[in-house]
């Protein structure tokens, strides 16, 4: 059970970055491996998914590629490989990576792992939801979850849905990777021609229309954050101590601009990041488009 910390002014934090993989995509890969029980995975990811697929994969015995764009964080590709994973580094983006994955994993045979398809991660990741209401005294006002795929808000909403009804289940991401929130609006699965965000696990191109299926009846709000946003929000988690990537500033990011229902839940999702970026955006945010 990862630690649920109060943060300030009715903002409590739960910290899936105190994982040693320092993210929560554990969960469901491990579940998922668990589940298909594979001797060859094969996986597209831009950082933290490929770890937590190697890492599960050397749990339960299988092999692990890794297929990662070619620009991907250095800090977090270091990470798939301390994981044993073999990489391949395929596409400007993540939805060319895991294209050139799913090729490839149907031409040798091997199992395709992609993340936010499969029902065990919801699985995984209803355990973060259960977690945090048993960590509260009662059920908190509102639980802010950070999208790029939907498998994590899937399964967290869930636990919500059906335990603390009465929870607002709101959803953030980057203005500059829209597709889910465009799949929201839309009531279906629209695919957007941008994911140009620092926040690398948030940049979706391609939505995964199983995933949006799941996702829209559960969330009851839905925000985008931009890239500033994103930095000011990283930047308020450094002054306290808290190092995090972008992605898991998102629901931060939100809480400094909106007034939102509290006891209110941040979902810290990861802290893997480049050095070099998260100087960029502590010391300067503004530098960032708003």
């Amino acid at each position: 059970m990862t630690p649920l910390d109060p943060f300030r002014d009715g903002i409590w934090l739960k910290r899936e970055d105190e994982h040693q993989l320092g993210a929560f995509k554990w969960r469901g890969a491990l579940a998922t491996l668990e589940a298909h029980r594979p001797d060859v995975v094969v996986t597209a990811s831009t950082g933290n998914h490929g770890a937590a697929t190697a890492w599960a994969a050397r749990r339960t015995g299988a092999r692990a590629i890794v297929f990662v764009p070619e620009q991907a964080s250095a800090a977090k590709l270091a990470l798939i490989e301390q994981q044993g994973a073999e990489l391949r580094r395929v596409g400007a983006d993540m939805d060319e990576a895991k294209a050139a994955a799913r090729d490839y994993a149907g031409q040798e045979g091997h199992f395709f792992f992609e993340d936010g398809a499969e029902p065990a991660q919801f699985d995984g990741y209803e355990a973060i939801g259960n977690e945090l209401l048993d960590q509260l005294a009662g059920p908190p006002a509102s639980v802010v979850v950070p999208v790029g795929n939907g498998a994590l808000a899937i399964g967290v909403f869930r636990a919500l849905a059906r335990r603390a009804p009465e929870t607002v289940r709101m959803a953030v991401a980057a203005a500059a990777a829209p597709a889910m929130w465009e799949s929201w609006r839309a009531g279906r699965a629209v695919d957007s021609d941008r994911s140009d965000t620092f926040a690398d696990g948030l940049a979706v191109r391609v939505a995964i229309p199983s995933a949006v299926d799941e996702l829209n009846p559960l969330v009851q709000s839905f925000e985008l954050v931009s890239e500033r946003e994103l930095a000011l929000g990283l930047g308020a988690f450094a002054e306290v101590g808290i190092r995090v990537e972008a992605s898991a500033a998102a629901p931060l990011a939100l809480a400094l601009r909106e007034t939102l229902p509290k006891p209110v839940v941040l979902i810290v999702t990861g802290r893997n990041i480049d050095d070099e970026l998260w100087r960029r955006a502590v010391e300067t945010p503004h530098s960032f488009p708003a």
